[in-house]
């Protein structure tokens, strides 16, 4: 945030209590202090029809939080000012009909590439600094029209190039709310540690390889990356779009599933997802089911984290985290194959990778910024980054182009690593597939340099096998290893099988209770 955001804070914190109402009693007494931390969809809703508190109070108390703790992680970029009066709007249209939107009055942080009417929306970059949209991205339309309220935009990894850290030339880097000597994982980073840390009910992020996953691990968050094609990516700065997807990071699966389940649908801006027609449910709250792990079969696939080189070798305490993961599950009722085995597993995840950042990056500043000077890569250069490492990666593109990358659908290479581990799934019968969303415990933020090399932090195992074959995997909290840092276990399912995957890790987290809330100084 700019040096202003206090002050801009306080001024809507004021508005909020008073309403935006020239002639308000500012004398009258205050509501009740709102105990955000922790609170769900469901409790808000509950909240706003026994009249307890209303979405403009709601509003006040994460904005209150923001104001109070953001410096100490750095992952709020920009305040929506009209968050109170949203709120407000829709307080009025409560009273007026009884009636609750999907997510009425539900606060929602959204990350900083995802377009935004009337906020910026920078991916992090001097050259995007002072673009602001002129209208919302899809799946920002249709949650607003749930009634979620954009409450602010997320800090992001600069051009969310890196899983590693989520550092920005526009807002600095973000820090891990469990310990702020470490890092929240990138490139969601931000609505990560917003999240984790209270300052909105629910967050977006967006997974080229690990981005959703990553900072959900590092976070102890939900974290959802949905079957390529299911969710439109339209109107997202780019990454690799092939490969980008956008979805919820939420403190629990029952969130998750309810942001989910508004964002899935075709767009015909988004021609992927008209591959999900006929594969979504009426609703995919049904498969909220605590003993969904009963009679589950699980395949654990060993090679992400005891195999190198094609992995790195877990962190013993991730790897026991891991193991009582495996333990719980057998005692909810899985029955766990272990291990299993994908037949020539390192060969089929290589050259699975077709990269057109230029091509793609260049089509998103000709639609959207529309600005003479800033419409190449060549611009984006000669503009700068605070970044050594983004700015690397900018120049590394300007001679790669690949504009006839296949996607999901028509590769050759990824339609057959994806065949490869659906065909064994089938033969064992299995549910779905786990490992440690991160072999490694977070990096340490004063390790990490403009020259940060993959040998230096290994165990992203999030960009192996999801990003390339298209298939659904939902991180979850799995517990904390020492210096109060948590770590992730993922499941991965069959295209398309997120209603499966739902039962498995709503049975999960409602079996170990794993996520617990950071602890900020006052």
């Amino acid at each position: 945030m700019t040096k202003k955001t206090p002050l801009i804070l306080a001024v809507i914190l004021l508005l909020s209590v008073v309403g935006f109402r020239p002639n308000a009693d500012v004398t009258a007494p205050k509501a009740a202090p709102i105990n955000v931390e922790e609170l769900t969809i469901a409790q808000i809703h509950a909240a706003y029809r026994k009249g307890a508190f209303t979405s403009q109070q709601l509003v006040a108390a994460y904005l209150e939080r923001i104001n109070q703790f953001n410096t100490q992680v750095n992952a709020i970029s920009t305040i929506n000012p009209q968050a109170s009066a949203i709120a407000k709007a829709l307080d009025e249209e409560y009273k007026r009909t009884k009636v609750l939107r999907p997510l009425h009055g539900i606060p929602i942080i959204v990350k900083d590439n995802i377009n935004t009417k009337g906020l910026a929306t920078t991916a992090g970059a001097l050259a995007l600094k002072d673009f602001v949209p002129d209208a919302d991205a899809f799946i920002i339309d249709k949650l607003v029209k749930a009634g979620a309220i954009i409450i602010a935009k997320s800090n992001m990894a600069e051009w969310a190039f890196t899983p590693w850290h989520s550092f920005s030339s526009t807002h600095g880097a973000t820090l891990n709310p469990y310990n702020p000597e470490y890092v929240p994982a990138g490139s969601s980073g931000g609505t990560g540690a917003s999240v984790a840390s209270n300052f909105a009910t629910v967050g977006l992020g967006t997974d080229t390889g690990n981005s959703i996953r990553g900072p959900a691990s590092h976070c102890s968050l939900v974290g959802f990356r949905t079957t390529l094609g299911l969710i439109s990516r339209a109107d997202i700065v780019p990454l690799n779009f092939r490969n980008d997807v956008v979805g919820p990071m939420c403190r629990s699966v029952e969130d998750a599933t309810r942001v989910m389940e508004i964002m899935v649908g075709y767009d015909p801006n988004d021609p992927i997802t008209n591959y999900s027609e006929g594969k979504i449910p009426k609703n995919y709250t049904q498969f909220l089911q605590k003993n969904g792990l009963k009679g589950a079969r699980i395949g654990v696939l060993r090679e992400l984290c005891e195999n190198p080189p094609t992995s790195s070798v877990a962190d013993p305490e991730v790897k026991a985290l891991f193991e009582k993961a495996i333990s719980d599950m057998k005692a909810l009722g899985a029955v766990i194959v272990d291990p299993l085995t994908v037949a020539d597993f390192s060969n089929l995840r290589k050259d699975v990778v077709c990269f057109d950042f230029r091509g793609d990056l260049e089509a998103y500043l000709a639609k959207y910024v529309k600005n003479d000077t800033i419409k190449t890569l060549e611009d984006i250069v000669r503009i700068g980054s605070k970044s050594k490492s983004a700015e690397a990666r900018v120049i590394a593109n300007l001679t790669v182009r690949n504009p006839n990358c296949p996607d999901v659908y028509t590769s050759p290479r990824r339609i057959a690593f994806r065949k490869a581990i659906e065909d064994k799934m089938d033969e064992l019968k299995l549910d779905a597939i786990i490992y440690p969303t991160w072999n490694n415990k977070p990096a340490k933020i004063n390790s990490y340099n403009e020259e940060l090399k993959r040998v230096d932090y290994f165990g992203d195992n999030s960009q192996i096998i999801a990003p390339h074959t298209g298939q659904p995997a939902f991180t979850v909290p799995m517990g904390f290893t020492s210096g109060n840092l948590p770590a992730g276990l993922q499941f991965l399912g069959r295209m398309y099988a997120e209603p499966t995957l739902i039962k498995l890790v709503y049975s999960y987290e409602q079996g170990t209770k794993h996520r617990v809330p950071p602890t900020l100084k006052k």
